[in-house]
Parts: structure tokens; sequence; C-alpha cells
């Protein structure tokens, strides 16, 4: 295997340095190879993709669907996915000029955050939440703010949010990710509106992720894009509410001059996204079958979560409420201290239950325990007997 020549590594970006190590897939790893290990650690739904969506990505390659397909994604998926907004949130978006396909939402972090950042832009992030965006704004050279809601049972208040604007007041844009991961919280429409009141007035672009938008359990997801569609650019996609990860169809949506660099650095990076996975993602988008799929997974989470819940609470870990996803963002119980890594070590290589620590989601995660319910009713009530023998013990 080639070595690399040493002083080539001085050729790299420099913000690599910059960057904080995430940890999330490296713990997980280590976990996986714990014999009899019980993994409650990634966004990883575990139903299968529903059989009419499987057929329509056959159906594709069968017909040959196997050319470039216009960058901001087939026009077929465009129009299901402009449905879907409108029948879904009250949102309207032109599939012509408003909405880009992405590979995966991941993909439209990059692509939206690359179209706003300059060397120095600082981008508003409220944490704990999914580290990608700290990484992403620092790769491309610019400083994430975290703004810790912690205190706040994990949402952002617009008190809050003004305070951190006239401190940061040439900030580019503020990420905001909800239903929430890691802390399953979302926001009520009255929430969302206080907080659209409080951008306004000014320039910041809105970068919303809403890839758990359909995975609301009580209540429905308003989308901030409702009160402020001239400064919302929306994420949203296929992976969770369509168990498609592997699929890896996103789309981004917002208004047309915001798009056109947004599509832009997108085709720069992948061209297009795949037809077959394209033609399956505008079956789930825009047929009842996609929506009654998605709702009975929904279901089957809102149980896992509501055994998941009480039982941790019974043990002395603190919970904010999940509304939103399937994630359980834990505290531990006092006796344990502030050490959510070593607690998680522990668990794993002990207790043979895997979760992620809290700290890897950023500012006020410390202390806390990512806990994913996308796995089966079984799983979780085993993992359940095995935490409660593990902190009885302790």
């Amino acid at each position: 295997m080639p070595a690399v020549k040493s002083g080539l590594l001085k050729n790299l970006n420099a913000n690599f340095g910059r960057l904080k190590p995430v940890g999330i897939r490296e713990f997980d790893y280590r976990a996986s190879v714990i014999p009899g290990i019980i993994k409650l650690t990634l966004g990883e739904p575990d139903f299968n993709v529903p059989e009419v969506m499987k057929q329509a990505a056959i159906d594709s390659i069968k017909a040959n669907d196997s050319h470039y397909a216009p960058g901001t994604g087939s026009v077929k998926l465009r129009k299901a996915i402009a449905g879907f907004m409108q029948d879904r949130y009250g949102l309207d978006y032109d599939p012509n000029s408003e909405i880009a396909v992405t590979v995966g939402a991941t993909e439209g972090i990059y692509a939206s955050l690359a179209a706003l950042i300059n060397p120095g832009d600082e981008i508003l992030v409220t944490t704990p939440t999914f580290p990608l965006y700290m990484a992403v704004t620092t790769l491309l050279g610019g400083t994430p703010v975290e703004i810790d809601t912690s205190d706040d049972q994990f949402v952002l208040t617009p008190e809050r949010l003004k305070q951190v604007i006239a401190a940061h007041p040439k900030a580019k844009a503020i990420v905001l990710n909800y239903p929430s991961n890691p802390t399953g919280v979302t926001y009520t429409s009255e929430q969302i509106a206080a907080l659209a009141g409080a951008v306004k007035d000014t320039d910041l672009v809105v970068i919303a992720d809403e890839i758990y938008s359909e995975l609301v359990y009580e209540g429905h997801h308003t989308s901030i894009a409702k009160f402020i569609p001239e400064q919302t650019l929306v994420l949203n996609g296929a992976s969770k509410s369509q168990a498609m990860t592997g699929y890896r169809v996103g789309f981004i949506a917002g208004p047309q001059e915001l798009m056109k660099p947004v599509s832009a650095v997108h085709a720069m990076m992948v061209t297009a996204a795949a037809d077959p996975m394209m033609a399956a993602a505008a079956v789930g988008f825009s047929t009842e079958e996609g929506k009654q799929a998605t709702l009975k997974m929904k279901a089957a989470y809102k149980q896992r979560r509501d055994v998941l819940v009480p039982a941790l609470r019974d043990l002395g870990f603190k919970i904010t409420n999940p509304n939103g996803a399937f994630y359980v963002f834990a505290k531990l119980p006092e006796k344990f201290g502030n050490d959510d890594v070593k607690f998680a070590t522990a668990l794993a290589t002990e207790g043979k239950v895997a979760v992620i620590p809290g700290s890897y989601f950023g500012a006020g995660g410390q202390g806390y325990l990512r806990i994913s319910y996308a796995t089966s009713m079984e799983n979780i009530k085993e993992a359940l007997k095995r935490i409660t023998k593990f902190v009885k013990e302790d």
C-alpha cells in the first residue's frame, strides 16, 4: 500500500485542522464488534422500503432509465415533492425553479451552506444537534456559533434568538433542525411563528432541516417557511419517512434566487441523483400507498417511544418529552455524574447496550445519552432490562 509523500500533507485544506471529532460513527463501529450487543445508536429505520417504491425502482431499471437526469432532479419527482409540500405543510414551490433533488439531505446541507459561506462568516446553529452542520461550516471556512438550548428544554426561544442575533449581527444564516436529532424535541406552530418573527427583520437565511417532519406524534409539523418563505431553505427527503436511507434521496426547496446558487453547488458535486432512486421516491411522495406506509411506521415508533421513555424515567433519567423523530435524549441519573462518554462506554462493554454520548452533539449535550428507538420492540424491551441491571448494579 502506498505511503503518502510527507510534503504533500501541507497541501491539505487547513480547515481540517479546525474540525472537532464527531465520534458517532466511530463509537457505533466500536460497539458493533461487542458480542451480543443491542444497538440503539444510529438513526437508521429498521423498516424495509415499501413494496410499491421498490417496484418503481425496478420498473425504472427495466425501462432503461439510466441516463443523466436534469441537475435538479427528475421532473416527475420534483412535481411529486411540490405536491407533498403543499399537501402536508401548505407550502407552494415551483417544481421547475424552486426545488432541487439531492443525494440525501446530507448533500443538501453541504450545498446550502456552500452557497452561502465566505471565509470567516458566522452560522448560527442551535445545539445539541446533528454535528454535520458545524463540521461543514468549519470545513468551508466559516465559524459555527452554537446556541445551547439545554436550559430551555431544547427549544430556541425568540428572546434568546434576538440576544444571539444582537451579539452576532453579521451572521449569515441560522440552522434549525426539528424535530430534532438528537433530542426528539420539536416546535409548536406558535413557537415557530414567534421564531419567524424574530428572524423576519434580519437578513439571516434560515436553513430548516425538516427531515423528520413526517414523524411528529402529537399535533402536526409546521415549517418555518409557512411564515418566512422568502428567506428559508427547507431540507427534507425520503430517508426517515420512507425508510429509504440507502436510496439517498433528499431535496431542498426555497425561493428561486436562493435556489440558483444552491442548485449550482449541488450540480458541481454530484451532477444529479440516480434515476431509479428518484422513481421510487416519486411514488413515496405522491401516492396514498406512500403516505400510509409512513403512517404505519410512525405508529410503531410512537409505541416504542411510549415504552422507552417512562421506563428510563423510572430509572432516574431526566427526559424532555420527545414529540418527534425517533430519539430519546436522556440526562444521566445524578449518581453517574456528567461523563456521558464514560457511561456509554461502560454500558456498551459491560451492559451490552450501545447508545451515543450526548456530548457528541455540541453545546448542552454533555451528561446526556442519545438513544435511538428505530429498532424492534423486542430489542427495546431487552435493552431496558440490561440498562436496568446496569444502573442498579453500579
